[in-house]
């Protein structure tokens, strides 16, 4: 699979895991911190599969998933959900990358 199609595919399947986890979750306007959650997650699996670095993509993964999840970490204050679901997606779609991407 190319890594533009992979990305999207990631992208869009860990922003969907990620919005299904705050459907139980109270938030004063739920619809827009959906959608930021989605694009944010969508942004991680798509990246991944494009950066090129000599370094396990598992471990790009893991940097791009905090990396990206640091400013919404931040705004919410939320550290530890938002971070440690970024890292551990981002571990799982550079893993998989590795396996899949042409």
């Amino acid at each position: 699979m190319s890594p533009v199609a992979f990305g999207v595919t990631a992208g869009i399947a860990f922003g969907v895991i990620d919005v299904l986890l705050m459907i139980p979750l109270d938030h004063p306007d739920k619809r827009t911190a959906m959608i930021g959650a989605f694009l944010n997650r969508f942004a991680i699996g798509f990246l991944i599969p494009l950066v090129q670095t000599p370094i396990p993509l598992w471990l790009v993964g893991a940097m791009v998933g905090i990396l990206i999840s640091l400013p919404d970490a931040v705004i919410t204050k939320a550290y530890i959900p938002i971070l440690v679901i970024g890292l551990i997606g981002g571990i799982a779609i550079g893993w998989a990358s590795g396996k899949w991407v042409a």
